[in-house]
């Protein structure tokens, strides 16, 4: 059987963060709550850096850049296939 990836609401997270903050170790987090440790310093990491638990949020500004770069480059290079095939079919007709 496939591994279910369990989805946890900001409200929770927010609350394990300040458990943690509060001195809670990560260790009685993880049995207590049944989550991993990766998720426990994920979240703490991620509350710390911007308040946010969403990925965007917690980009810097290079990884924000590079991923406009990327999407501008998938842009592009559709936008020239279709211009690829333009000509193609332009250059088909009988005259």
């Amino acid at each position: 059987m496939g591994k279910t990836t369990r989805r946890y609401t900001d409200e929770f997270k927010r609350q394990i963060v300040e458990l943690k903050k509060k001195g809670r170790s990560t260790s009685n987090l993880m049995e207590e709550y049944d989550l991993t440790k990766t998720s426990i310093n994920t979240w703490a990491r991620q509350f710390a850096n911007s308040g946010s638990f969403c990925e965007s949020d917690n980009l810097t500004d290079v990884e924000k850049a590079l991923k406009t770069a990327l999407k501008e480059n998938r842009q592009l290079k559709m936008e020239n296939d279709i211009l690829k095939q333009a000509a193609l079919i332009l250059g088909r007709k009988d005259v």
